[in-house]
């Protein structure tokens, strides 16, 4: 399996026209497994709301103690490379990474997979496909505590190995990489059953 770079950012607010990053979480994965890691909060001087930090436990005292967050976004660029992408609702954590890169004067270079559409299409039996939800009906590791970037990434990771174990035992799909992943995630439910029967 090639290697994947899943992501997750936690953040002040919904949209990056109004809001900051405040950490950024990385778990790599490569040959079924997570290979590597980064984490790191970042200081961008953005006030965090009250009910962000009850959310996250991520206070404006922690931030202040906190790299700059152009000097982390560059770090995890580096650390990343050219590796393909993945996050869960990857709409959102992808508008942060190339707006926080832009700030830094670098662009993104490679797609981005999204689980939450991927595993909408692969376990569509699932009662709840919230990231936590889905990784506790799964029986997947517990990571540590929701809504900090480390621990969603490494969730988030988890359950994309899940999903290519599926891809693999149910649909016979042995050679699946990040690029029929985007494909599998835009199709329609039809269409999906279509691609895995040809594939299997």
């Amino acid at each position: 399996m090639e290697s994947i770079a899943v992501i997750d950012f936690e953040t002040t607010g919904v949209s990056p026209s109004q809001a900051r990053a405040t950490e950024i979480g990385v778990a790599i994965i490569e040959d079924g497994r997570i290979v590597d890691r980064y984490q790191s909060l970042m200081n961008s001087g953005a006030w965090v709301p009250p009910f962000i930090e009850q959310l996250t436990g991520i206070s404006n005292a922690m931030l202040r103690k906190a790299p700059p967050s152009d000097q982390v976004m560059n770090e995890v660029a580096d650390f990343i490379g050219e590796r393909p992408l993945l996050a869960h609702n990857a709409s959102f954590d992808q508008k942060f990474w190339d707006a926080e890169l832009a700030r830094v004067r670098r662009r993104r270079a490679q797609p981005f997979a999204c689980s939450l559409l991927l595993s909408r299409r692969l376990l569509p039996e699932a009662p709840s496909h919230k990231l936590g939800n889905l990784n506790a009906w799964a029986g997947l590791p517990d990571t540590g505590r929701a809504h900090r970037a480390l621990a969603d990434a490494e969730m988030a990771a988890n359950l994309t190995l899940h999903l290519f174990g599926l891809l693999r035992e149910r649909h016979g799909r042995h050679q699946a990489d990040h690029a029929f992943l985007c494909q599998l995630q835009n199709l329609s439910a039809a269409k999906v059953r279509a691609l895995l029967a040809a594939a299997s």
